[in-house]
């Protein structure tokens, strides 16, 4: 598939976008072994990941400082996107819903909310650019 970085390209590679959009989406709903009622952990999963030391306040301090940053950026990248990348961006978040017969997650739920809080807010950002 070439680059087409305004996705104004033929159906067939707006398509293939689509097809890649969900790979990723599913991938997302099964990170971690994860099945209709949480996380699959063998013990060894369990073992590794108790060796992981948790994180110090200063730590979550600047991963929220980053995070921060990160959003942001985004959102003054996302008021100069393009119509169908906007939508694109859309279309990804309405994707984030849980798998069939599974109890729906309240994070998931709030990161597509946010997904949309995001592109609201460089909507705004956009339509007061005085350039």
């Amino acid at each position: 598939m070439t680059e087409n970085p305004d996705m104004s390209g033929s159906p067939n590679e707006e398509s293939e976008l689509r097809r890649h959009h969900r790979l990723a989406i599913a991938q997302w709903d099964t990170e971690g072994g994860a099945g209709p009622c949480g996380p699959q952990e063998s013990t060894a999963v369990g073992t590794a990941r108790s060796a992981i030391p948790d994180l110090a306040n200063t730590e979550l301090v600047q991963l929220r400082v980053r995070v921060i940053a990160l959003e942001n950026l985004l959102v003054a990248l996302l008021s100069g996107a393009s119509v169908s990348q906007l939508k694109a961006a859309s279309d990804m978040a309405e994707l984030i819903l849980p798998r069939p017969a599974a109890h729906p997650h309240p994070l998931t739920i709030r990161a597509a909310a946010h997904m949309q809080h995001l592109l609201a807010n460089s909507a705004h950002l956009k339509a007061t650019d005085p350039c």
